[in-house]
């Protein structure tokens, strides 16, 4: 299993077009192995043209060394719509992913397709360093660190190429792809004591790793990722949730739009930090209990199992219950009071007994079809409050997480 790490907070307490200049993360030879070419490139696997649109001709253009291509506007984005005076805010909920790969467990291709049947498009926060081969892995220059260091494990040839695969369609299925940077590096030389320079090198090696994979995988045969990753990438979420202050500036200016890297905060509707949209993880309630969870797998294993990820298996049943019922009555709150934004967070995991992937799949089904719910990516939920009248917001921003609204005199 992956090593993954974030923060547990288990009580009642807050918690783009590449740079020039930026280093390209790339080999000069290929791989060795049965993988490798030595060939010029093939011509990428053809892409359906579809319908121009007015700020696109409808020609697919594959970009630099075929990694990837413009393939035109996301499919399935819904056009986001300022609100009409004394309209209810639409309810949204973000299911996002750290690290986003597709190993043996298939948890990848598992929660897209679940996504597909449940109306629920998400946020797939990738690790870069999961599409680099552990061959080529002292390319990865990790702040404060040797090259080729890392704190979780560099993928293998196959989970690369299921990977680029589940990217692919995810895309494709109106998901986002936004950055878990690169070597998750948390407690010591980790990302809390990285300077916003240090923070630009890790975010630049993340795009280069995504756009460069061919010439870094040698896997020439490979159709392109259906998208401008440059472009694309507009947020992401910091390793264990650390070193956001020194993030921020970075992240500006690669004109990202959001960041989700606050350790946790209540179930309000979003501020700006330093321009940029603030997607925090939230504290949610434990029905029948004296404290709020931060909505994360990895906090309610913490408030479970503690410090092992197989705990008692007699409980397996009793915990999966109070974290699906955690995460609904989050959902109920703002469903019925202030309709702010929620966000439940999550890895690919097997935590004990993957009783959490099943809390989560339990809650996709249970809301994502109801009346005036949007299932939605942190990239969208940035999109519609663009749209809105700032005075609007701040009046949504006053209300508290299960506070009723006077709709008609709220929005005007």
């Amino acid at each position: 299993m992956l090593a993954v790490g974030v923060v547990s907070a288990l009580v009642l307490t807050t918690g783009c077009s590449a740079a020039k200049g930026r280093p390209t993360a790339t080999a000069t030879t290929t791989p060795p192995g049965p993988e490798a070419t030595t060939t010029a490139p093939e011509t990428p696997a053809p892409t359906p043209t579809p319908t121009p649109t007015p700020t696109w001709d409808g020609q697919v253009r594959v970009l630099g060394d075929g990694s990837t291509s413009d393939t035109g506007p996301q499919p399935k984005q819904a056009k986001p719509e300022k609100l009409k005076p004394g309209e209810k805010p639409p309810q949204f909920v973000v299911f996002s992913w750290d690290g986003a790969l597709e190993g043996d467990d298939r948890l990848f291709s598992r929660f897209r397709k679940l996504g597909v049947e449940n109306n629920a498009q998400m946020t797939f926060f990738l690790s870069g360093i999961y599409t680099l081969p552990k061959s080529k892995r002292s390319l990865y220059h990790a702040p404060k660190h040797d090259p080729g260091a890392s704190a979780i494990d560099f993928a293998t040839d196959a989970h690369i190429k299921d990977t680029l695969e589940q990217l692919r369609l995810a895309w494709q299925d109106g998901n986002e792809i936004g950055t878990h940077f690169n070597g998750h590096f948390c407690e010591g030389k980790g990302g809390s004591e990285w300077s916003t320079d240090e923070w630009k090198s890790e975010l630049d090696q993340a795009v280069s790793f995504v756009t460069n994979w061919k010439t870094n995988t040698g896997y020439k045969d490979l159709p392109p990722l259906p998208f401008d990753y440059t472009k694309e990438l507009v947020g992401g979420r910091a390793p264990c949730l650390q070193g956001q202050k020194a993030l921020l500036p970075a992240e500006k200016a690669a004109n990202f739009r959001y960041d989700a890297s606050s350790p946790g905060e209540f179930q309000v509707w979003p501020v700006k930090k330093e321009g940029i949209w603030n997607f925090p993880l939230q504290l949610l309630p434990n029905p029948g209990k004296s404290f709020q969870s931060l909505s994360m797998d990895f906090n309610y294993l913490a408030g479970q199992s503690k410090d092992t990820t197989k705990g008692d298996p007699k409980k397996y049943d009793t915990w999966e219950k109070e974290t699906r019922d955690s995460y609904l009555a989050g959902f109920e709150r703002v469903y019925n009071g202030s309709r702010a934004p929620l966000f439940i967070g999550n890895h690919f995991e097997d935590w004990n007994g993957g009783i959490y992937m099943q809390a989560v799949e339990d809650v996709m089904k249970n809301v994502c079809k109801r009346e005036q719910v949007r299932c939605v990516s942190f990239r969208q939920v940035a999109d519609w409050l663009d749209a809105q009248d700032p005075k609007v917001l701040d009046k949504l921003r006053a209300l508290d997480p299960g506070q009723p609204a006077d709709w008609s005199r709220l929005v005007k």
